[in-house]
């Protein structure tokens, strides 16, 4: 069971329409559990944000060697995925 903490706050009006607009359509159990899912989701966003940004400085910060030993290994790793067949069981 997953621990839960009590939250007692206002919000606007249109965003508990929403709320309860998922609930009414099967998306949610409860307003509550409404409440979980458009957290869970906005830390999705925040989490891939977050990464696209890092990836953009590992990148931007790679040396010249670095960028072609790693241009190697995809290369290689390229030539031998194409030896493999993956829909053979």
């Amino acid at each position: 069971m997953v621990q839960r903490r009590k939250l007692s706050t206002t919000i606007g009006a249109s965003n508990y329409a929403y709320l309860q607009t998922m609930v009414k359509s099967g998306k949610a159990e409860s307003v509550d559990d409404a409440v979980d899912r458009a957290v869970e989701l906005a830390r999705r966003v925040d989490n891939r944000t977050r990464l696209e940004r890092q990836t953009a400085v590992y990148f931007a910060g790679r040396s010249a060697d670095n960028a072609a030993e790693e241009g190697e290994i995809e290369n290689a790793l390229s030539a031998a995925s194409q030896e493999m067949d993956f829909d053979e069981s």
